[in-house]
């Protein structure tokens, strides 16, 4: 990848010449129905200014891992974290409902608090999020409207934009759910959710070298 270089360095050398800093774009992509990202959506809004929230399928990019294996790591990371952990019944078993409303609070500007709220729901109140009551209350949390909740839940069309977002992300080289995209540079994982905010706000290394262009 060639030799690195600190953002706070960069940034520090334009200091002299009055051309201020110019932050990153950020983008979080989540899977609403993985503890995952019901673990790093809580430090989200802390950590990045002005993220974006994108919601994705996760087919392409799931784990390969048991179930069993799955919930261990989630447990140990959860304890870890500090944070409470209760398993859904269905889980993973769950369906796209909660995804498709997912896709209208993004585009209402609303996905934020409508996974905050969702992922509670889910992961420390153990609901079901294809419950139509479930939807409801976090659609209710975003200030999105029962109506609109309900149809977007139901809608079908809404599956194939957030398909080809995951195979877009897989095939710019992300391994797992969550990701975020910090300019042109991905980190995958909750794990990496601290260097994504380090390069964020300067104080991480960046490639010398160019990358390939993510988002239009």
């Amino acid at each position: 990848m060639g030799e690195l270089i600190s953002l706070a360095a960069r940034r520090a050398a334009r200091a002299g010449t009055g051309t201020p800093p110019v932050r990153p774009r950020v983008s979080f992509y989540f899977d609403l129905l993985s503890p995952w990202t019901y673990l790093a959506a809580e430090r989200v809004e802390r950590q990045f200014a002005g993220v974006r929230w994108r919601p994705v399928v996760p087919d392409v990019l799931a784990p390969e891992e048991s179930d069993e294996d799955a919930r261990r790591a989630v447990e140990l990371r959860a304890a870890e974290l500090r944070m409470p952990l209760v398993w859904p019944e269905t889980w993973p078993s769950a369906g796209r409902s909660a995804m498709r409303v997912a896709s209208l609070a993004a585009q209402r500007g609303r996905a934020a608090p409508f996974v905050l709220a969702a992922s509670r729901l889910a992961f420390c109140g153990g609901y079901d999020l294809d419950d139509p009551e479930a939807l409801a209350e976090a659609a209710a949390a975003a200030g999105l409207g029962l109506e609109e909740c309900l149809k977007a839940a139901g809608d079908l069309r809404r599956d194939g934009p957030l398909e080809r977002a995951g195979l877009r992300l897989l095939a710019q080289g992300a391994e797992e759910l969550p990701v975020f995209v910090v300019g042109h540079v991905l980190f995958c994982g909750e794990r990496r959710l601290g260097e994504a905010a380090a390069m964020a706000d300067g104080r991480g290394l960046v490639p010398a070298r160019p990358l390939r262009r993510l988002e239009g």
